[in-house]
């Protein structure tokens, strides 16, 4: 009997192959299920710390560039006596990106304290009505 290879390959050990990739597949799931288990929520008590609740943060006072005398621009990050009197001879400001445009002060200092100045505007004489 003249048999090519194919035929000469036992039906158990073409079994054996199928088995052995099934349970590859098959352990290849359960590895990625277990993995899975590694997001599951902590057990109560070791929550994360972003999920605490933080107590909230006290309003801050905010400084009006236009009129803080030089003790209160003080109090702001990054201002000491020289910028201080920048700002004050810099004054009147329509907004407080000024303080940048204007070049009273560098991008870096203001970025630390934009959120706490304003540029409050005087009120002017009333206007009259157009008729």
């Amino acid at each position: 009997m003249n048999r090519t290879r194919m035929q000469c390959v036992p039906h158990g050990a073409i079994r054996s192959t199928l088995i052995a990739i099934a349970a590859l597949i098959s352990a290849g799931s359960s590895f990625a299920a277990a993995s899975g288990a590694a997001s599951a929520p902590p057990p109560p008590g070791h929550a994360p710390a972003a999920a605490k609740k933080k107590a909230p943060a006290a309003p801050v006072k905010l400084v009006d560039i236009n009129s803080a005398s030089r003790k209160e621009l003080k109090t702001l990050p990054g201002i000491g006596d020289a910028e201080a009197d920048k700002v004050i001879a810099g004054r009147p400001y329509l907004s407080k990106a000024e303080l940048v445009t204007k070049k009273v002060l560098p991008t870096g200092p203001y970025l630390s304290l934009k959120d706490r100045v304003v540029a409050m505007q005087k009120a002017g004489p009333p206007r009259k009505p157009q008729p």
